[in-house]
Order: structure tokens, then C-alpha cells, then sequence
């Protein structure tokens, strides 16, 4: 990349960074209340990508081979359990990940 191309490059990254933070006040200001459909959306998607994380997991185990995909199964065990104590999705997921990868390290 020449230097003009990597200035371009930065600016780019820098207006889309400004734009994705400060988009969001500028079309639901403080003052009018938000859109319904945004409230919905802010409660189930989390949930989505959750789910949508699992999914992109575990489709590549074979229960036919291997370790018959007991590591991810108690993985995924953990992280149920860590949520259901704690409810701080962070923990959930670094826990279930520190499982999985003592799991795969030292036991299967």
C-alpha cells in the first residue's frame, strides 16, 4: 500500500468507527421514545446470537467418532450451569471456554 492508500484506509476505518458510535443518538434522540421494534429487538437478539454461537460450535462434532463430542457436551454443561448461578453472560462464556480447552488439553 502506498501512503496515500494506507491514509485513505485509516480515514475510512475512523468514519465508519464515528459513524456506528454516534448513528444510534442521532436517530433515537434522548427526548422521543424508542421505536418498538428496537425494544424488541434488543431483547431477543442476544439470545440469537447465543444460540447462533452453539450452533457454529458444535457443528463439526461427530458423536460417531473421537471423543463422541463428550468435551463440547461438558462444555456447553458448564455453561448452562455458570448462567444459571450467576447470570453474567461473560462469565458464562469464558468459563464454558476454559472447560472446554482443560477438557481437550488434559483429558480426551
Amino acid at each position: 500500500m502506498t501512503i496515500t492508500q494506507q491514509i485513505i484506509t485509516v480515514g475510512m476505518v475512523v468514519l465508519g468507527t464515528a459513524l456506528t458510535r454516534f448513528l444510534p443518538f442521532l436517530i433515537f434522540p434522548a427526548g422521543k421514545p424508542t421505536p418498538k421494534y428496537i425494544q424488541y429487538l434488543g431483547k431477543v437478539l442476544p439470545a440469537a446470537v447465543f444460540g447462533l454461537l452453539v450452533v457454529y460450535c458444535v457443528r463439526n462434532v461427530s458423536i460417531f467418532s473421537g471423543s463422541h463430542g463428550l468435551p463440547e457436551f461438558l462444555a456447553i454443561l458448564a455453561v448452562i450451569m455458570l448462567h444459571l448461578w450467576k447470570r453474567q453472560m461473560l462469565l458464562s462464556i469464558a468459563g464454558g471456554t476454559v472447560c472446554y480447552m482443560l477438557l481437550v488439553q488434559f483429558v480426551f
